[in-house]
């Protein structure tokens, strides 16, 4: 490879690779810095409504698949736990250390 190619391929990729530079007009700059603004608030907006919509999706999905089946009873108490307990004695449990 000449050198000249070489060199060549080196601005090039050098060129592609460099970090954007803000234009030094004032008003291009700040016409770009709004752009900018507006497609993160854009961004921002469509998250937000997408993951509304994921969210009453899986709502609709969830009472679609328990349609028809009865729904829990409520507890005989308003202040009750109903579960399994079972009472461990102390050779049950592990040394503290």
């Amino acid at each position: 490879m000449s050198s000249f190619h070489h060199h060549a391929f080196h601005r090039v990729r050098s060129f592609v690779f460099s970090s954007p530079r803000r234009p030094r007009q004032p008003l291009l700059r700040f016409a770009l810095g709004l752009l900018g603004v507006a497609l993160l608030l854009v961004l921002l907006v469509a998250g937000v409504f997408i993951g509304v919509a994921m969210l009453i999706g899986g709502m609709l999905w969830r009472l679609w698949a328990r349609r028809g089946k009865p729904m829990a009873r409520p507890a005989a108490r308003p202040n009750s736990i109903d579960g399994d307990f079972r009472v461990v004695g102390k050779a049950h449990l592990p040394l503290a250390r």
